[in-house]
């Protein structure tokens, strides 16, 4: 899905600083982000926050925040928040090399990452969301055993993400090769999941834990 540059992008997002943190004001201390204190789950990569809104809406005593790097993209989430008037959604414009040092230790409870992009170069292998560095990571912010809820269309970044977890010594607590076979009552699909299936790409999903 390719997106227009909007030049009026961060005059928007200023205005709009109760949903978003385009200045790190909620570094090391997210949960003053949100209006109640409740476990915290993290999508990393929120595409137009079809998933990440209907997880907030499904799930009130859960707080949501969504990690983005295009402010052309994050827009499109705060306009769905504000239309949804969600209060357990909030947003930072951020590069998720720095999660670790936005949100502190043993604070989240679930991270999501969904259709990230699978750089299928070798050379480009560190900028995978599950190369080693990245587990590192999220490892770090998620509680003892907590886990990593992963979808994609893309078969060699889910066989490579198969062998990075295990070798890191994750434990596998599901693991599907074709999602949408007997798809789930509970699983939401994003923007770019309903455009792969419709093409015929099968959706591969894992979940695994630290």
């Amino acid at each position: 899905m390719r997106i227009r540059n909007k030049p009026w992008a961060m005059d928007y997002l200023e205005e709009h600083s109760h949903i978003v943190d385009i200045t790190n004001a909620y570094e090391k201390n997210i949960h003053d982000f949100f209006e109640e204190e409740q476990p915290l789950h993290i999508e990393i990569g929120t595409g137009m926050g079809t998933f990440i809104t209907e997880l907030a809406k499904r799930n009130p005593d859960i707080n949501y925040l969504g990690i983005e790097l295009d402010k052309n993209i994050i827009i499109r989430v705060v306009e769905k928040i504000v239309e949804m008037d969600l209060k357990n959604v909030r947003l930072v414009l951020l590069d998720a090399n720095f999660i670790s040092d936005y949100i502190l230790p043993d604070t989240a409870s679930k991270i999501y990452l969904n259709f990230s992009d699978p750089w299928p170069k070798t050379r480009h292998a560190k900028r995978r969301l599950t190369h080693q560095t990245f587990l590192s990571r999220y490892e770090s912010i998620l509680k003892p055993g907590c886990a990593i809820q992963f979808k994609t269309d893309n078969r060699g970044l889910f066989e490579y993400s198969l062998q990075s977890l295990n070798a890191y010594g994750m434990k596998f607590e599901e693991i599907i090769l074709d999602l949408h076979e007997e798809e789930p009552e509970d699983n939401i699909r994003t923007e770019y999941e309903e455009k792969f299936s419709g093409n015929g790409s099968k959706i591969f999903f894992l979940k695994a834990s630290f």
